[in-house]
């Protein structure tokens, strides 16, 4: 018996219960749209948390006061110092000697104000700092210019706004550049718009106002002794340890301590990348294994649907030993047969987790891998061959005599 004649009666043998089939191959479809779609969202949603850390830069460094530290006089008990992120901090670190491999540091100073223009309302985030905050921070200007060092050094009232902010005060078509807007109570003047940077995490990036931490202090915060943070720029991803390292250095020295006591905490980007990465990864084979269990199901029913056909065509498969046909053709045909069910099955489901990448689940467009697919695919007919060959080597097992009485 050739290839095709085991096909072409493999396939007869399918037909013959067209709505059992059909369930079987459902079952492997669902299993194969599955593993496709959940491993598409885990790859979403780990794309997803990439861009988001990516956005905000993964050669740089935010240094954040953890509050107070030190000793007083023995007579009065602890006592404690509060632990300021000066101007005298900025200048340390960006001192080459001290630190190499700064790029840059720039002073933070946030606060939440509602801005206004003619009418027009809109609650962000107003950040004072330095020329050099925009590139650390990864965000472009789109129109107009950046805060400059001689605005930041003559306290001027000028400030650089988010495109949400731009597009909650101005109307469609105008230029804000060169307007006076409000921000609280005190009036800057537009001197550029960012470009569009999206979501953050729980913030928006694009809800952000960008002004001379100088006049941020005259007109909003008041002065403080201490900055809200650091943004420390190393001068590459590959150098932000190195950097890192320096920055501790320098802190506990300036602030006559120790690295182990440092009263600052440092977020490191790339640490957090990587972290967020390896957690997307485990998430991702999570959904995938969540999923494997569909195909699992799939194959169960595939095994069951050989083992109800086995049993209703013994009859035939006696008449066919008894002729002369040997174990392995009565093995092949129904091993085809299982085979030819998961086949269907895992066609079906890859079109049907390619449409279903097309719609939104879970905020995102599942990101369809190639890898996804030929696992899915292959796990599929893998499937059909475990499952299908008990079932085959029982039918191929069977005597001829014991097949012919059966009734």
């Amino acid at each position: 018996m050739t290839a095709r004649d085991t096909f072409a009666i493999a396939l007869r043998g399918v037909a013959t219960n067209k709505l059992r089939s059909a369930l079987t191959v459902l079952g492997v479809m669902i299993g194969v749209a599955s593993v496709i779609l959940l491993v598409g969202v885990g790859t979403a949603s780990s794309r997803a948390i990439e861009s988001r850390i990516n956005s905000l830069g993964t050669n740089t460094l935010t240094v954040l006061s953890t509050g107070r530290f030190g000793r007083g006089a023995a007579s009065l008990g602890t006592q404690t110092q509060a632990a300021n992120l000066t101007l005298a901090d900025v200048d340390a670190l960006e001192s080459p000697a001290d630190a190499p491999d700064v790029s840059s540091v720039s002073p933070v100073l946030s606060t939440s104000v509602t801005a206004t223009y003619q009418g027009s309302s809109y609650t962000t985030t107003v950040t004072g700092s330095t020329p050099s905050y925009l590139g650390a921070e990864d965000y472009s200007v789109a129109s107009g210019s950046g805060i400059t060092t001689q605005e930041v050094q003559a306290h001027d009232r000028v400030v650089v706004i988010g495109s949400a902010v731009a597009s909650n005060l101005f109307p469609v078509g105008s230029d804000p550049l060169g307007q006076t807007i409000y921000l609280g109570s005190a009036t800057f003047r537009v001197v550029g718009v960012l470009a569009s940077k999206g979501s953050s995490g729980l913030a928006n990036a694009d809800a952000v106002a960008i002004a001379p931490y100088t006049s941020v202090q005259d007109e909003l915060t008041g002065y403080a002794a201490s900055f809200t943070s650091l943004i420390v720029q190393a001068r590459s991803a590959s150098t932000i340890n190195l950097a890192q390292s320096e920055v501790q250095s320098v802190l506990a020295s300036d602030h006559d301590t120790t690295v182990a006591n440092l009263p600052f905490s440092i977020l490191n980007q790339a640490s957090l990348l990587s972290a967020a990465t390896a957690t997307s990864s485990n998430l991702t084979d999570l959904l995938a294994a969540v999923a494997a269990i569909s195909l699992l199901v799939g194959g169960i029913g595939v095994m069951n649907i050989m083992l109800v056909t086995v049993t209703e065509r013994t009859r035939e498969i006696g008449i066919r030993k008894a002729i002369g046909a040997p174990k392995s053709v009565i093995l092949t045909q129904f091993l085809v047969e299982a085979v030819i069910v998961s086949l269907f099955g895992g066609i079906t489901g890859v079109l049907v987790g390619l449409v279903g990448s097309k719609f939104r689940i879970d905020g995102s467009y599942p990101v369809i891998e190639p890898y996804s697919i030929a696992l899915a695919f292959g796990v599929a007919i893998a499937v059909g061959v475990f499952f299908g060959f008990y079932p085959a080597n029982r039918a191929a097992s069977l005597r001829p005599i014991e097949a012919l009485r059966y009734e």
